[in-house]
């Protein structure tokens, strides 16, 4: 699994427990040492770790020990019910996610997606190539997963048995199901893929939902800064009583890893391209017209 460190490159993260508190943590913990007043390299110096130690703590990319959370409350002279907190999220971040059932099958950079997915209040998800994961029917999805290299037939049913065990979020009731805001090329609905009338279908129902919304960017659309971006999904987290939000992290995958970028001015960039697509993108009624249209099309 990989991110991007604070110099830009891709990093392999740590494999081992639920990803969405472990990165909570670390951020939780950064907080606290600049509250403290205390630099990265003074605090690694102190506890006696290299700084990459800490950056890989600070980041989420690697699971801590509750003592050696404690440690570090001690060294930043964290309130006892911080300490608290800290302490209970490194016991937190130590099980597994439900998607650890899936095994080797999951590329270790995607896991970390899939505890965000998992925890994200709204989704927001642009596509140009193919149908976004939580809206596949089994038949595409399987078409899809058969891309990657030398995958059994094995490993392809399981690929596909977890791309429709995550579309369950989108019905769950606790916590509430998040908002899916979907923008697809409409190129991608041309091609001519097995099932694609069935995936169609699928996407035209889709809108259905209270909390999910299809729309289509025309082919006649032009040519905007998407073109450098290419396919991105943002994610939105929700505040509870127990915890602040986590920041809005944009994920963008590439063939051998993804990037996960939550600093502020990356968002902003990602977001005024949602806002542009938006703009050019058909009305949710427009889009359903057009889609049953090229269905026409589609062998059935």
């Amino acid at each position: 699994m990989t991110a991007q460190d604070e110099t830009g490159r891709m990093v392999p993260m740590g494999d081992a427990g639920s990803t969405v508190p472990r990165r909570e943590l670390g951020r939780l913990l950064r907080q606290t040492r600049e509250q403290a007043g205390i630099g990265l390299e003074a605090a690694a110096s102190d506890l006696e770790w290299s700084r990459a130690k800490m950056y890989r703590i600070e980041s989420g990319q690697t699971p801590i020990r509750a003592l050696d959370v404690d440690q570090m409350c001690r060294l930043y002279r964290a309130t006892p019910g911080m300490t608290e907190v800290l302490v209970s999220l490194a016991k937190e971040s130590k099980s597994k996610g439900w998607y650890h059932a899936y095994g080797e099958v999951i590329p270790r950079w995607f896991e970390l997606y899939v505890g965000l997915e998992s925890a994200a209040s709204r989704i927001r998800s642009y596509e140009h190539a193919v149908v976004p994961g939580l809206l596949q029917t089994p038949e595409y999805a399987d078409q899809v997963v058969r891309t990657r290299p030398a995958v059994t037939d094995d490993e392809a049913a399981k690929l596909v048995e977890l791309r429709i065990e995550r579309q369950r979020l989108l019905t769950r009731k606790r916590p509430a199901a998040p908002a899916l805001d979907v923008i697809i090329e409409e190129a991608l609905l041309h091609k001519d893929v097995p099932g694609m009338s069935a995936q169609i279908d699928k996407l035209v129902r889709a809108s259905d939902a209270s909390n999910v919304c299809v729309r289509v960017l025309p082919l006649r659309g032009a040519i905007t800064q998407v073109v450098v971006s290419g396919g991105f999904v943002i994610l939105d987290f929700p505040t509870t009583e127990a915890r602040s939000a986590e920041p809005t992290t944009v994920y963008n995958e590439g063939l051998s890893g993804a990037l996960y970028l939550d600093r502020f001015e990356e968002v902003r960039a990602y977001a005024e391209v949602w806002n542009a697509l938006t703009a050019q993108a058909l009305s949710v009624e427009e889009s359903r017209k057009l889609m049953q249209g090229i269905k026409e099309r589609h062998h059935v």
